[in-house]
C-alpha cells in the first residue's frame, strides 16, 4: 500500500513546477499593487447557505467534524463570496471605492480535466463601491489584467483575445423577442462554446421557443473589434427577426451595446489588440448586470477562458443600500497548466552555491563558510557527503545550482559550473553574477 498518493483534481507539483507557479503569484501580484489595488485575505470556509445561494451544491465540498456532523460549513468555491461578505461585516471601515485584490486557493468539487482542478488558485480583483459605481470601472479593471497577463509573457503566456459583452444588451433583446426566463437563457447561452450552436439550440428551445432560440442564437455570432461595424450588425439582427421592443427594451440594449463599446474602445487605445465585442459571451452566474469579459490564449484556444468576470450591482447590498462592482479573476492554475510546457526553472534548488567538504574532520570549515554567506544573504547549501568531488559537482549540475565553493585555510576558490571559470573568493566579499538571480528563464 502505498504511504502517500494523489487524488484526482488536487494537484501536487514537482519543484520545478512549484518556482514556476510563485514566479507566476509574484507576477500577478505585482502587476495588481502596481494598479493600486490591496490585498485582503479571508477564511477558506463560508456558511454553507451562503454558499449553496450562489453555487451548485453538487460542486461544494462541505465539512463535518468527526463525530459532530457539523455540516452547516463549505470551503468556498470562489473569491467573489468572500468579499460580498468582508464588505458587509466591514462596510463602516472600508474606504469606498474599495480596490481589492486576492490570491487564494478556491475548491470546486467538478470534473477534473485539462486545465480544471478541484482545488486551485484565483487571484480576483474587485472595484467596489457604495451606491453608485462609475462606468468608468468597467474597463479599467479589464485594462489591469490585460497589463497582469502581459507581465507574465516573459514565462510563456503569448497573445491572448480579451472578449467583452454586455448583459443588458442580451437582456433587452431577449425581452423584446417575448422570452420570460432570462436568466436561464443566459445561462444556456453561455454554453455555446462547449456545446455548440446545434446542441445548445437544442438547450435554448426549451426556454424560448424554436424561432426566438435562432435569433439568441444569430447574435451570438456577432463579434466585432470596430465598435461601429458592431452597432450595424445589432441592428441587422433586430431587423431580421424584427426585434423593436418597448422602449424600456431599446434603451436597454442600446445603453449595454454603448457601455461595451466604450471597454473595447479603451482597450483598443491602450495597445491591446485582442479586444472585440463577443456577444456570445455571457457569464451563467446570475448576479452579473452589465459588461461581463472572458480572456483567452490564442495559442490553446482548448484550454477555456483564463480570466474572466463582471459588473454586478446587487451582489453586496443590505436593506437600504447596495455596494455595486466590478471585478475579474485570473484562474491561476488553468494558466499553469499551459506555462509548465512553457517555462523551466533556471535552478531546482534557491541555492546559488553549493559548499564542498573535502573531509568530515573538515566539515566545519564548509560550514563557515556557508554562515558568513548566509549573513550577506547568498543562499547556499553545504554538501551533504565528503564523497569525491565529482560526485558534489554532480549534485550542484543536477539541482542547478552555478557555483561549486571549495574552501581551503589558504584561500577558498569557487567554479561557476556553467563556464568553467574557477577563481580565489573571499567569503566576505564575493558576490554571484547577477545573471543568476533570475529564478524562471522561458525555453526556446
Amino acid at each position: 500500500m502505498p504511504t502517500s498518493y494523489s487524488i484526482s483534481g488536487f494537484p501536487e507539483w514537482s519543484p520545478e513546477q512549484r518556482i514556476i507557479e510563485k514566479k507566476v503569484l509574484e507576477k500577478i501580484e505585482e502587476s495588481f499593487r502596481l494598479h493600486g489595488f490591496i490585498n485582503i485575505e479571508t477564511c477558506s470556509v463560508e456558511a454553507y447557505e451562503s454558499l449553496i445561494k450562489k453555487g451548485d451544491g453538487k460542486e461544494i465540498y462541505r465539512l463535518s467534524k468527526e463525530g459532530k456532523g457539523e455540516e452547516n460549513l463549505g470551503l468556498h468555491f470562489d473569491l467573489t463570496l468572500p468579499l460580498s461578505r468582508y464588505v458587509l461585516e466591514r462596510r463602516g471601515d472600508l474606504l469606498f471605492p474599495f480596490r481589492r485584490y486576492q490570491i487564494q486557493k478556491v475548491w470546486r468539487g467538478e470534473r477534473p480535466q485539462n486545465g480544471r482542478y478541484r482545488e486551485f488558485y484565483q487571484a480576483d480583483i474587485d472595484i467596489v463601491s457604495q451606491g453608485e459605481l462609475p462606468r468608468h470601472f468597467e474597463y479599467e479593471v479589464p485594462l489591469a489584467m490585460c497589463d497582469t497577463l502581459k507581465s507574465l509573457a516573459p514565462l510563456g503566456v503569448g497573445s491572448f483575445s480579451m472578449h467583452i459583452n454586455n448583459r443588458k444588451l442580451s437582456e433587452g433583446f431577449y425581452r423584446a423577442l417575448g422570452i420570460k426566463d432570462v436568466e436561464e437563457t443566459l445561462r444556456r447561452i453561455d454554453k455555446l462554446d462547449k456545446l455548440g450552436p446545434e446542441r445548445t439550440r437544442g438547450i435554448l428551445e426549451e426556454v424560448t421557443g424554436k424561432e426566438e432560440s435562432l435569433a439568441c442564437l444569430d447574435l451570438a455570432k456577432i463579434r466585432e473589434k470596430d465598435g461601429a461595424r458592431f452597432e450595424e450588425r445589432v441592428r441587422e439582427v433586430c431587423d431580421r427577426w424584427n426585434v423593436k421592443g418597448r422602449p424600456e427594451e431599446r434603451e436597454l440594449m442600446e445603453e449595454g451595446a454603448k457601455d461595451a463599446e466604450s471597454v473595447l474602445s479603451a482597450l483598443l487605445h491602450a495597445g491591446f489588440e485582442g479586444a472585440c465585442i463577443d456577444c456570445s459571451i455571457a457569464r451563467g452566474l446570475d448576479y452579473y448586470t452589465g459588461c461581463v469579459y472572458e480572456t483567452f490564449l490564442k495559442e490553446d484556444p482548448g484550454l477555456g477562458s483564463v480570466c474572466s468576470g463582471g459588473r454586478y450591482e446587487n451582489l453586496i447590498r443590505t436593506q437600504k443600500q447596495s455596494y455595486p462592482g466590478v471585478g475579474m479573476s485570473i484562474g491561476v492554475s488553468r494558466l499553469l497548466s499551459h506555462l509548465f510546457s512553457k517555462a523551466k526553472a533556471d535552478r531546482l534548488s534557491p541555492a546559488s552555491v553549493l559548499v564542498a567538504v573535502w573531509n568530515e574532520e573538515e566539515r566545519w570549515r564548509s560550514d563557515e563558510v556557508a554562515r558568513i554567506l548566509r549573513s550577506r544573504k547568498i543562499a547556499c547549501e553545504v554538501s551533504p557527503t565528503s564523497a569525491k568531488m565529482g560526485s558534489q559537482i554532480k549534485r550542484a549540475d543536477k539541482l542547478l545550482i552555478p557555483y561549486v565553493w571549495f574552501p581551503a585555510a589558504q584561500g577558498s576558490e569557487v567554479k561557476d559550473i556553467r563556464t568553467g571559470e574557477q577563481v580565489k573568493a573571499d567569503p566576505f566579499s564575493w558576490q554571484p553574477d547577477p545573471k543568476y538571480a533570475a529564478d524562471i528563464i522561458v525555453r526556446e
